[in-house]
């Protein structure tokens, strides 16, 4: 190649990689998921708060929301970010040791909801172009139709809710 002598050049990854980032592989691990944690879309389900919690939530919401409630792509790739959203507050902000993932779906809207022992209030903090953090509420509140938060004897639930066509 003309003028990249001696410049490395990306090197082809073998079968191995290629298949870890493949659909089926990311179904798989989502029903994995499902099967390890239970269904959210039909009780709620604990989960550790730790970061690595935030991906197995994404997993649970994209089985739920696209392999079983028949909803469009789009549709799941939203709730999948917010789900990741909501969680990340609460595996940052809330010093829970567990929170709770539920989905709910209902004629013409779904609802997801995580639950934390917590009661401080999440806030929704205006965002400017070069902020690093501190998107997460701005999003939630830019794709979902409505959300927010409801205060518990003990703890809080962060929810919302997306409109949907019912087929």
């Amino acid at each position: 190649m003309a003028g990249l002598e001696g410049v490395e050049q990306p090197r082809r990854h073998g079968s191995a990689t290629a298949a870890r980032w493949s659909p089926a592989v990311e179904d798989e691990r989502a029903l994995k998921a499902l099967e390890l944690f239970g269904n959210p879309a039909e009780a709620e389900v604990p989960l550790p708060s730790r970061p690595e919690s935030a991906a197995t939530a994404r997993r649970l919401a994209q089985v739920v929301v696209l392999r079983q409630w028949g909803l469009s792509p789009k549709m799941t790739e939203d709730v999948v970010l917010l789900v990741s959203e909501l969680v990340g507050n609460a595996v940052r902000h809330t010093g829970a040791r567990v929170f709770g993932l539920r989905l709910r779906r209902q004629r013409g809207w779904i609802r997801v909801e995580v639950r934390d022992p917590s009661r401080g209030l999440p806030c929704l903090m205006p965002v400017q172009d070069l902020d690093i953090s501190g998107r997460g509420l701005f999003l939630v509140d830019k794709l979902s139709d409505r959300w927010g938060v409801d205060l518990l004897p003990r703890g809080k639930t962060t929810w919302f809710e997306m409109r949907v066509s019912d087929r």
